[in-house]
């Protein structure tokens, strides 16, 4: 009798990890849910009980790549809570990097090809607009800019920062370049508000 790799209780990380990395190797079309079991060592069926289908495999993955990102732009932007402009662009600097590691994740995180994600998908994906938000919360707070244009400099900072990662992420720019573009929108985006108000 042959020995199993993986036991029901983590065959759905151990299938997410492994899709991650083939993504990250060889691309999102290399992706399939019977190469997965293979590489697993189960069943070709097994991995059907925590995903009914590719496009399942790939909306876990995406959720998985929200939260990811979301945690890692927390983290960035408390090592810096202390100065808005280093916070803004520590958190910035985290997503980019983000982008670098992972860009075929990134793309498949913000390729929406239906018109609805699935909960978990929107629901993480609201997650890290949030944390977007909240760091612009944060600048009200310290004086940087009136409570009526949080909205629109979230937007901004948002989708500067997106940007900058999607050029760097399909090689468009280095990642020094987007680094570079990222803390001169930050400035701009401070400095603009500060004397606006």
């Amino acid at each position: 009798m042959s020995q199993r790799p993986f036991h029901h209780g983590n065959l759905r990380a151990a299938l997410l990890e492994r899709a991650e990395a083939v993504l990250r190797e060889r691309g999102l079309d290399a992706l399939s849910l019977r190469e997965l079991a293979r590489e697993a060592g189960v069943s070709h069926g097994a991995p059907r009980s925590h995903f009914p289908d590719r496009a399942a495999l790939l909306d876990a993955l995406a959720e998985r790549g929200f939260l990811r990102l979301d945690e890692e732009i927390r983290r960035a932007a408390v090592r810096e809570r202390d100065d808005h402009a280093r916070t803004l662009r520590a958190a910035a600097s985290a997503y980019l990097g983000f982008a670098v590691r992972e860009p075929a994740l990134l793309d498949l995180m913000f390729a929406t090809k239906v018109d609805e994600p699935p909960e978990a998908v929107r629901s993480a994906a609201e997650r890290l607009f949030a944390t977007m938000s909240g760091l612009m919360d944060a600048g009200v707070a310290a004086g940087a800019y009136p409570a009526s244009d949080v909205a629109r400099l979230t937007l901004l900072l948002s989708a500067t920062v997106q940007g900058a990662s999607t050029l760097v992420a399909s090689r468009r720019i280095t990642a020094d370049q987007g680094e570079a573009l990222i803390g001169d929108a930050i400035a701009l985006l401070c400095s603009g508000a500060a004397a606006g108000r």
